[in-house]
């Protein structure tokens, strides 16, 4: 295998891979081996078909593709070692040349790193972020605590904003039920916004017994187009009317509901709480400006290959997280009406920023020579493996040498996001 690279305009380059010719015939007859029982010929057994009897019926590159698709990864793979560029995004792959006896050639156009040229990176003046606690902020979090620790208990009252009815429903477009529009004993907080607009405000005022019409028009943009923009009618048993009793907030509730005896403890811990999270997020944001702040005076061309590659790879990934919860990304479409191109679009800005972020911090990394010691890996180590439950050695093993030369960099470029925002000035 040789390959010789070609850049081209916007830091693309082409990569001409060129695989000896008794390599693709060797590739070639691994594909006819490996299809020659699916092929049918009279006279012949599946299987005993021999080679040049199929070409002759099926034509000569019959199994050029599949021989093709078995090179390509691996000779582009090599070429990626032995290449001295850094390639930043999928290639573009095109076949140049394929005809067994002849060496098989492709093209892999691809993205190169991009050049930064730093602006202003130390000094950088952002706002400083109040992060102080006020009274009506441990209010508010204690507030959210009683609500979560509210009961409900059924009234004999009228329903009023708030309450929860437990009604038997059925919708009726036109006078005909529709498929989805029935249930029993189902729970609707009054004021959720749960149901379609109108139909909770309409149980005002019912009691438990009472039957109702509730009249409501489904929305244009409905996910069930047979219903969208269609007036309704839904008839309406009130079954029960539960209302929420919070719990006084006295010494008993902190006892309850926290490791503390007092309710005055209980509240200072609230703050001790929201000031932690009010320091980690101005510490995020402050890092977050700075950045921006670099990135606005830094001059780079970012190819648009990179870009997609990168969009393509964070939508990947948002993929994962929800199989993790037991959904496919099918079923989110479905859920949603979004589809994989919309995605790629809505995700296109982080994807730039993301880009811009890392590529400005190495470049950080290169001007102040900062490096990761072995300590911070094997501390990084550490990390992994109380996550993960496993043992560190079992994590280096996993990731092995090139795995560590990343893990290394992604610590080098943490320290440059540390560097840059210690050396910020607040105003």
């Amino acid at each position: 295998m040789s390959f010789q690279i070609e850049k081209l305009e916007k830091n693309m380059a082409k990569l001409t891979i060129e695989v000896a010719a008794e390599d693709f015939s060797k590739a070639v007859e691994e594909a006819y081996q490996k299809n020659k029982g699916k092929i049918s010929v009279p006279g012949f057994r599946k299987g005993k078909v021999p080679k040049k009897m199929i070409e002759q019926m099926y034509g000569k590159g019959v199994f050029y593709e599949d021989a093709a698709n078995a090179l390509i990864p691996q000779a582009y793979e090599k070429a990626l070692e032995e290449c001295t560029e850094t390639i930043v995004s999928s290639p573009k792959i095109d076949v140049t040349q394929i005809e067994e006896g002849k060496p098989f050639i492709f093209t892999a156009e691809v993205a190169l790193k991009p050049e930064v040229t730093l602006g202003k990176y130390k000094g950088i003046e952002v706002e400083k972020i109040d992060t102080t606690v006020t009274d009506e902020e441990v209010d508010e979090d204690l507030k959210k605590q009683q609500e979560n620790n509210a009961r409900t208990v059924s009234v004999d009252r009228p329903v009023q904003d708030g309450d929860t009815a437990v009604i038997d429903y059925e919708g009726f477009v036109d006078g005909v039920a529709f498929e989805g529009g029935k249930g029993t004993d189902h729970s609707l907080v009054i004021g959720s916004h749960s149901f379609i607009d109108g139909f909770e405000e309409q149980l005002i005022g019912k009691k438990a017994g009472e039957e109702c019409e509730v009249n409501v028009t489904f929305p244009e943009q409905y996910h069930a187009k047979e219903l969208a923009g269609k007036p309704a009618v839904f008839k309406v048993t009130v079954k029960e009317v539960k209302e929420k009793q919070l719990p006084e907030l006295n010494d008993e509730f902190a006892g309850e509901v926290s490791e503390f005896e007092t309710l005055a403890e209980y509240r200072e811990d609230i703050r001790k709480k929201l000031t932690e999270k009010k320091e980690a997020d101005a510490k995020n944001a402050k890092e977050d400006k700075v950045i921006d702040a670099i990135i606005e005076d830094a001059k780079m061309d970012i190819p648009e290959a990179m870009v997609e590659t990168q969009q393509r790879q964070m939508v990947d990934e948002f993929g994962q997280r929800l199989q993790m919860q037991g959904l496919t990304m099918e079923q989110y479409f479905q859920f949603t009406g979004l589809n994989y191109d919309h995605m790629l679009t809505q995700v296109k800005p982080q994807a730039e920023r993301k880009i811009k972020s890392r590529l400005v911090l190495e470049a950080v990394v290169a001007a102040e020579n900062i490096t990761a010691s072995e300590e911070d890996f094997e501390e990084e180590v550490k990390k992994m493996a109380d996550n993960y439950k496993m043992e560190a050695d079992k994590i280096k093993e996993i990731f092995g040498e090139q795995g560590k030369k990343q893990i290394m960099e992604d610590l080098a470029v943490r320290k440059a996001a540390e560097f840059v925002v210690n050396e910020a000035v607040e105003k």
